[in-house]
């Protein structure tokens, strides 16, 4: 399965903006491996001070980040695993402004999110690897959207890719 096979009906307009940033052309194994080791890569930049940097007021620290790029993952895994198991469920949204706050991101070390982040994005490689092409292809409804299972794969990836380019570009990593 590659991005470029994915309908505009199988995720919400929305995340066109995380799916644009990945390759179109890469298998979802290789992609989701790509991109882990692209962003532990940017992790092995960082320094323990850099966790309580944030670029402007309001934004999250980059401890906050990361620690919303783990919720993310494990978010997007249980969707995937629940669309693959129970096409056509309805699933709601969340609110990751206020996950971010009630992580306590703030108490984590750096060396414990590379370790998490790792952990939990090998978890859903292996999750998606079990998934055959129909349940790849099962849909249901996220926030009242129809999501595929394998556009949440994807969708992962890209929301990883956007977090990079942030780092890169607004805080300098």
């Amino acid at each position: 399965m590659i991005a470029n096979n994915l309908n505009s009906n199988e995720y919400n307009a929305y995340y066109d903006r995380y799916l644009q940033k990945i390759p179109g052309n890469l298998e979802l194994g290789i992609l989701l491996l790509e991109n882990r080791e692209e962003f532990l890569r940017l992790l092995d930049k960082m320094k323990p001070e850099d966790l309580s940097y944030s670029y402007a007021e309001g934004k999250w620290t980059i401890v906050e980040v990361i620690q919303h790029l783990i919720d993310v993952e494990r978010i997007f895994q249980y969707r995937s695993l629940t669309l693959a198991r129970e096409p056509g469920i309805k699933l709601p949204g969340f609110d990751h402004d206020t996950y971010v706050p009630a992580s306590a991101a703030k108490i984590r070390t750096l060396k414990s999110l590379k370790k998490e982040f790792k952990a939990v994005r090998n978890a859903g490689i292996f999750l998606y690897q079990s998934f055959s092409k129909e349940m790849l292809e099962s849909e249901g409804f996220i926030s009242g959207s129809s999501t595929s299972c394998r556009a949440l794969g994807f969708i992962t990836a890209g929301h990883t890719k956007h977090h990079i380019e942030i780092f890169k570009e607004k805080y300098q990593i």
